[in-house]
């Protein structure tokens, strides 16, 4: 852990990291976010876990790649959320993207994950991308561009905080 953090502070709340002791108000601001992506969301949930497989990948948050939104979602107080939208990946799923194998994904589901890897490395170059964007918008309408936009977001601003802090490497799933 690069900063101290206490550990009934993480046993409580998964999300809370060094948040809650150090700045609240700006952390429960953070939380709040990244709970509204699993709660409301309206993707797909294979879309929106290649998407944040990838991300969680570029990021290098231990936590965030072992994360299962089936199996771990319960742990953020949320019963459904993204899951009422489809069917949740097998394990086979998340294997496969860990590994860099993206031949099990449909067409959309390359796409997310394109787009979640060019907005976490080549931001610049993604927005002048025009024959991406016509790809994207091809696949996918705006209210989807928006809701992906913001839950790789979330996901950046959150795995990048729990990485580089060392708190993926003190919590457990």
């Amino acid at each position: 852990m690069r900063i101290r953090i206490d550990n009934e502070i993480l046993e409580r709340d998964l999300l809370a990291g060094p948040g809650e002791r150090y700045v609240p108000e700006i952390a429960r601001s953070a939380n709040a976010f990244l709970h509204n992506i699993y709660r409301h969301s309206k993707l797909s949930p294979r879309i929106f876990e290649a998407a944040r497989i990838a991300t969680a990948i570029i990021n290098g948050c231990v936590l965030c790649k072992n994360w299962r939104i089936q199996h771990d979602l319960h742990q953020l107080g949320i019963k459904q959320g993204v899951l009422n939208n489809g069917q949740a990946p097998n394990n086979s799923f998340y294997t496969a993207l860990l590994s860099g194998d993206h031949s099990h994904l449909d067409a959309r589901e390359q796409l997310a994950v394109r787009y979640a890897n060019n907005m976490g490395l080549t931001p610049i170059d993604l927005s002048a991308d025009e024959l991406f964007w016509r790809s994207f918008k091809e696949s996918f309408d705006d209210a989807e561009i928006t809701d992906l936009t913001y839950c790789i977001a979330g996901w950046m601003a959150m795995g990048r905080v729990f990485h580089v802090l060392g708190v993926d490497q003190q919590c457990s799933l």
